[in-house]
């Protein structure tokens, strides 16, 4: 039997995209699986006995050496802040490639918790600043200098130590350029520095809360719990600038998606699915639960997704027991059917990506799909025609062309650079001033506005021709010949309208990069937790695959 890609006019609506969930493809998963040869080491640990100083970790392999170089610094509680305006963290961390020198160390130490306002060189690849969640934290340390362990439901209820409030990379501050690295087979997968950076982070915090716990009580103290240890990850939080991005790089956009899209299909093509991998999905389905029963958030919008998502979750769970022979043909099809039938977009998107997880042999030949070479696909093919412009756009944006952009509440909104920060922001145009600074990332009006012109063009006009007399233009033209190419790289709506939800575009990406317990504090900004139940570095060479779904906090 064969099976269609999902139609995009559908997956790529927000409020489906904002349903993702981590799964088998998601960055920091390809990522461990990567390097989980690689051999791991702590080079330094100078901090002093209140756990401020620095510290390196290393991944190395042969003669490649990437190292985490870190810095912790004492700072007053009111110095932080984890708002883009702040000038003062917890730690600061960049990856350097190779061994770092003692002179490297003092440059990076001059340069690297100034973050933004420093200089870096192109031997660094990526840059990262963390606070501490000083309510966990200081539990933490007070419970292990007294020799115990620290109270599990208060761990649970965060997920973590420290959380990281921005990871840099691709040429930023003085970072090396993407072409010097973009050819190592290793770090062939997107993001997959920024994520080696982040895992090594949450061992620097297990090490320093153990460190400081000794110094603070040198006969009494203890380590923390390895398993604990495992059962947190990183938090992050992340606000706006985030957005753009996934408008900004369309073919990489695609890649990701259809990448995810093709394991779907593939999956549902299987026609005799065998007993193991059904109950490794069953079994991961039922693990699960302990995720969704342990994602706190105070944002009402959240806690109807979690709920909705629990009650469709457990209704999808009493389907398969009782109602549901799993030796049927094309059975992973036929659950598929029953969820777009039964369940929210929330519950269909997050057993998709169980689906995955007795599938490496689909899903490992599609992570070396989701980087994006993007230069080769951005040149305009002006010997077409408007004909030709005009028939790609009423096939692959049916939706926008029915939005009326006449109608105020479907432009109120608009995208701009804050000056103080170069940080992407978005206001309500009948409010505040600055709409004449705003950024071309309003697609579905740009489109509608091309196509308008379209339309009283001749047909046979060449895009050429069509962009002398309309330049303004050119940025749209070139999505839709890109659209024409890669269907999954354009979001389906309407980046400025008064309904639009912002961290559904945010959320789109943490998805991919492996993000759990998505935690929104407003719809501009959101909370989540990365490497929760991962294994550690000394777990590395013989982990479960499955870990994600067997956090025990």
């Amino acid at each position: 039997m064969k099976i269609e890609l999902r139609d995009p006019n559908v997956i790529m609506k927000l409020s489906r995209l904002g349903s993702f969930h981590q799964s088998k493809l998601s960055f920091l998963r390809s990522f461990l699986k990567e390097f989980k040869d690689w051999d791991y080491k702590r080079d330094l640990f100078n901090l002093n006995q209140s756990g401020f100083g620095e510290a390196v970790y290393s991944f190395k392999k042969e003669n490649r050496v990437y190292s985490l170089v870190c810095f912790a610094n004492e700072i007053k509680d009111e110095e932080r802040s984890d708002r883009v305006i702040a000038t003062k963290w917890d730690a600061a961390f960049t990856l350097h490639d190779g061994v770092p020198s003692k002179n490297d160390i003092q440059r990076l130490k001059n340069e690297v918790p100034k973050q933004e306002v420093g200089r870096l060189s192109f031997k660094e690849l990526t840059l990262s600043r963390a606070n501490k969640s000083i309510r966990v934290f200081n539990h933490v340390v007070e419970n292990l200098s007294e020799g115990k362990q620290p109270d599990l439901d208060l761990l649970s209820k965060v997920g973590y130590l420290y959380r990281t409030t921005a990871v840099y990379g691709s040429g930023k501050f003085g970072l090396a350029d993407r072409f010097r690295i973009k050819n190592r087979k290793e770090i062939n997968g997107p993001f997959r520095l920024e994520m080696m950076l982040v895992y090594l982070v949450r061992q620097f915090t297990f090490d320093q809360v153990n460190h400081i716990a000794y110094y603070k009580n040198p006969k009494n103290a203890v380590k923390l719990d390895e398993k604990i240890c495992k059962n947190l990850g990183i938090g992050n939080s992340t606000g706006l600038g985030m957005a753009p991005f996934i408008v900004n790089h369309p073919t990489l956009l695609n890649n990701w998606i259809l990448s995810r899209e093709i394991a779907l299909k593939k999956i549902r093509e299987i026609k005799n699915v065998k007993d193991t991998d059904y109950k490794l999905f069953i079994e991961c389905i039922k693990r699960s639960i302990t995720n969704i029963t342990s994602w706190n958030s105070d944002s009402e919008y959240q806690k109807i997704k979690i709920k909705s998502l629990l009650s469709d979750v457990q209704k999808f769970l009493y389907y398969i027991e009782n109602e549901f022979y799993s030796k049927t043909e094309y059975a992973f099809n036929k659950i598929y059917l029953w969820l777009e039938d039964q369940t929210c977009e929330e519950c269909i998107e997050y057993i998709v990506s169980i689906m995955m997880e007795p599938y490496s042999t689909i899903t490992d030949p599609l992570v070396r799909n989701m980087s994006s070479d993007e230069d080769k696909y951005f040149n305009i093919p002006t010997n077409r025609t408007v004909k030709e412009l005009r028939t790609i756009i009423e096939n692959k944006y049916p939706n926008i062309l029915d939005i009326n952009f006449e109608d105020k509440e479907n432009y109120q909104n608009f995208w701009f650079i804050s000056k103080n920060k170069e940080e992407p922001r978005m206001a309500d145009r009948f409010k505040e001033h600055g709409s004449e600074l705003e950024q071309p990332l309003a697609i579905a009006r740009d489109i509608k506005k091309l196509y308008e012109k379209l339309l009283i063009s001749k047909n046979s006009l060449s895009i050429a021709k069509f962009l002398f007399d309309n330049s303004e233009l050119r940025h749209v033209v070139r999505r839709a010949f890109v659209v024409e190419k890669f269907p999954y790289s354009e979001i389906q709506d309407n980046t400025i309208g008064k309904k639009i939800v912002p961290i559904d575009m945010l959320r789109l990406k943490l998805s991919f990069f492996g993000a759990l317990k998505f935690d929104p504090r407003s719809d501009k900004w959101l909370r989540i937790c990365m490497f929760q139940g991962a294994p550690l570095p000394n777990e590395l060479k013989n982990y479960d695959e499955q870990w994600v779904y067997k956090t025990n906090i």
